[in-house]
């Protein structure tokens, strides 16, 4: 596929596109209709980067589309149909004997849709031209099209040249795109960190001058481009215009919080600037592709620092349990924003525990330190490992350094007692059954009181073993009358 700026040269390129489009654009041909695979599939197909999402646009209504697509899919599905559009997958057999391609498909009529003042979704009315359909997309780069059978390129509103100077700009105007859906402002930032593009002046200035439109879209449209967002190759890009233009003010007012005014007499971090550097040298930290938990808690992990900041009488300023209120901050924003549950605990939980490391000083921790730590990130313990090394942004390399050693010294003496001791499945030498026979008493609140007993001691002394811990028992048991 031609890059970006070899594109540019050429006024109306060809396009080779995957042979499962040109047959879908024969059927609708053959059916009396037009096809053209459309927006972010021409704008990825320009970059080299086509995956195996297909996005069409015909002229064919929903219903027609159906029977088109029925008999030549492998599955077909109809969640976006009342807003013009069908989805559908289509395996094709791939080079190997036992290799197939799915593909995703939408193909979605023409249509115009614009918001109300108050509505949180759009109202959807169908064009009858492919130049109609594009002028109502975000932007020039995904206002590109590719008539098929045949691979003409139709691009109406210059989205080759845009794309070629990597910049985003509105088909129309960016006040009308964005009173027609306000979320596409929250979308240019998002292209702006997942394609590295600058975003025109006129369209930042509509943002700011728009934000308050935000407003009227739902919160979960909101948590998905975020999401998108975060999710991209450079996150802290997007973030800077979403601040900089005030809709995080909007949709995530805990980040531009965290721009503390300076005193001319106390000088401490810039907290955002900060929070922004931890983002990046956790995303340098994973090994397993991008990890939305672990950017997440990076970004809000000092949300707790404009509530509970202090100027001290020594000059210095204190930000006393910042991590206790920013995880119920953390808590309140993502449930806001519509967050399953079990992504909210993950979070917030690690917000919580970003400053356990330095709560044992300068690296004596004991066994029973050690093991607390571990029970008390359980199955977060990787990512704390990363949030941890990546809130260190002093620019003392001696200070760097010794915080970098005695974190390796914690990793190491975590992974030796995990061999020792099982840290990963942390409990008691006796378990609730148990605990009632040698005890000699029914289920009820003194079983799990006597549990955590044995589960402090285990914390605190390692495996006692099973005669220890019925003897640690009866002694406790013994103490309790």
């Amino acid at each position: 596929m031609p890059n970006a700026n070899n594109a540019a040269q050429t006024q109306a390129p060809r396009h080779r596109v995957e042979p499962v489009a040109e047959e879908l654009g024969r059927l609708f041909h053959d059916a009396g209709f037009r096809l053209a695979l459309v927006g972010g599939s021409v704008r990825d197909t320009l970059l080299g980067r086509l995956g195996h999402d297909l996005d069409f646009t015909t002229d064919a209504r929903p219903e027609q589309v159906l029977k088109i697509l029925r008999p030549w899919a492998d599955a077909v599905w109809e969640v976006g149909i009342a807003f013009g559009t069908v989805g559908a997958r289509k395996d094709v057999p791939g080079p190997g004997t036992d290799a197939v391609k799915s593909f995703q498909v939408e193909v979605t009529t023409y249509r115009s849709e614009a918001y109300d003042r108050t509505s949180r979704k759009p109202e959807v009315s169908y064009g009858d031209t492919i130049e109609d359909d594009l002028v109502r997309r975000d932007f020039t780069v995904n206002a590109m099209a590719v008539a098929l059978p045949g691979s003409d390129f139709i691009d109406p509103y210059g989205g080759l040249d845009d794309l070629a100077a990597r910049t985003l700009r509105t088909p129309g105007t960016p006040e009308a795109s964005f009173s027609d859906d306000p979320l596409r402002m929250l979308r240019a930032a998002r292209f702006a960190a997942q394609l590295d593009f600058e975003v025109a002046p006129e369209v930042v200035a509509a943002m700011t001058e728009m934000a308050d439109r935000i407003g009227i879209v739902s919160a979960e449209r909101v948590r998905d481009e975020l999401n998108k967002l975060l999710l991209s190759d450079h996150p802290v890009k997007g973030l800077r215009l979403l601040v900089d233009t005030g809709l995080a003010e909007r949709v995530l007012p805990e980040l531009p919080a965290l721009r503390l005014e300076r005193d001319e007499h106390i000088q401490h971090k810039d907290v955002y600037e900060h929070s922004l550097t931890v983002l990046e040298q956790a995303i340098d930290l994973e090994t397993d592709g991008p990890d939305l938990i672990l950017r997440l808690a990076a970004l809000l992990h000092d949300i707790g620092k404009p509530k509970t900041r202090r100027f001290e009488p020594d000059g210095r300023v204190s930000f006393h349990h910042h991590e206790m209120v920013g995880a119920k901050l953390t808590k309140a924003r993502m449930t806001a924003l519509k967050y399953p549950n079990d992504q909210i605990k993950d979070v917030s939980r690690l917000v919580e525990l970003h400053l356990r490391f330095h709560g044992y000083g300068s690296g004596e921790w004991t066994d029973s330190a050690v093991r607390r730590y571990v029970r008390d990130a359980g199955p977060l313990l990787e990512r704390l490992h990363k949030l941890t090394r990546s809130d260190c942004t002093t620019r003392n390399k001696r200070k760097a350094a010794a915080l970098s050693r005695t974190y390796d010294a914690l990793e190491a003496r975590i992974a030796d007692l995990q061999q020792r001791e099982e840290l990963d499945a942390i409990r008691p030498d006796l378990d609730g059954n148990q605990i009632m026979e040698i005890l000699g008493v029914p289920p009820g609140p003194l079983v799990g009181k006597a549990y955590g007993h044995l589960l402090e001691l285990r914390l605190e002394n390692g495996p006692l073993g099973e005669e220890g811990a019925v003897a640690a028992l009866k002694e406790w048991w013994a103490a309790q009358h």
